[in-house]
């Protein structure tokens, strides 16, 4: 074979492969999406679905469906994946509503099923029945609360069960470590700026915070609920309001670290107390121990 149809052949492939690795990124959340779809479907305890996935919610059929309202992100941190870093999935759980249950004819539209399941689905967080997350990573480890506090249960594999591994847990009431992502640094306000220089740089009397950055929110978040200190994910010039999701990111979340003792803010207001007005608005997220993050709230004010 010439040596140009060599080369040829090798830019074929490597063509190849990089076309099936983008199929492949492309394809993980909505096989993610379509697992938790499923089960939640054929639960015969959730009526409306809503993920990172959907378009609109989606309410499951009538002879599968019961009340509760789930909404999911089903793969946090796909990107990490190659590289065997932490990955997770995040949900949350909302009270039964009948508002959105209506009968169906074949041949009607579903818009205004959808707009209904659309205004059951954006209540704030200080509606939330249930929140938790899946971290997999070098243990699988399933974080959950239902408003009495907060347990973390780890994955035996030998058994296929989860085991609960931590009771109660308390995130500390500070920490010196915060996770932001200072590649964006120049696009933030001064004023964030300036508390992130504060924290690298206290000045003579002081010990300058560790960065902690995996890229990951389940991740960072499992990481800042253990040992305490700060994550946020801040509004800048390129994204006017931040980059997560309130409704399955934002919300959940927080929920978790206020049952731990910690607080969950936007920079000036309560992430539970914010009322969505779409499925996948956008918020800022800056959450973890109370001091660290209520010391950002001052900065920012």
């Amino acid at each position: 074979m010439a040596i140009r149809d060599q080369g040829q052949m090798q830019d074929e492939v490597f063509m190849m492969i990089l076309a099936k690795k983008v199929c492949i990124a492309i394809t993980r959340k909505f096989f993610h999406s379509a697992v938790f779809s499923n089960c939640l479907r054929s639960s015969g305890r959730t009526g409306i679905i809503a993920s990172e996935e959907e378009d609109v919610p989606v309410a499951v059929e009538e002879s599968y469906s019961g009340n509760y309202i789930v909404v999911f992100d089903p793969l946090d941190g796909s990107s990490n994946i190659d590289a065997a870093v932490s990955t997770g999935s995040i949900f949350g759980i909302y009270s039964p509503n009948d508002e959105c249950f209506a009968d169906i004819e074949e041949d009607s539209t579903l818009d205004s099923a959808e707009q209904k399941c659309v205004v059951n689905v954006c209540q704030p967080g200080s509606n939330l029945l249930a929140a938790g997350y899946c971290m997999y990573s070098s243990s699988v480890i399933f974080v959950l609360t239902i408003g009495t506090g907060v347990f973390a249960f780890s994955l035996d594999p030998m058994y296929g069960e989860f085991v609960l591994t931590q009771e109660n847990i308390q995130i500390p009431k500070a920490g010196k470590i915060y996770s932001f992502n200072e590649g964006n640094y120049q696009m933030w306000d001064d004023k964030l700026k300036k508390y992130i220089d504060d924290l690298k740089d206290p000045g003579p009397s002081g010990k300058p915070y560790s960065a902690r950055y995996i890229g990951s929110l389940v991740g960072d978040f499992h990481r800042t609920l253990l040992y305490g200190g700060i994550y946020g994910y801040p509004r800048d010039k390129k994204s006017k309001n931040g980059k997560l999701r309130l409704l399955y990111e934002c919300a959940p979340m927080s929920f978790i670290v206020e049952q731990a003792g910690g607080k969950g803010s936007d920079g000036s207001s309560r992430v539970l107390d914010i009322q969505p007005t779409e499925i996948h608005q956008r918020v800022p997220l800056y959450i973890g121990s109370v001091e660290e993050v209520e010391k950002l709230e001052k900065y920012l004010a």
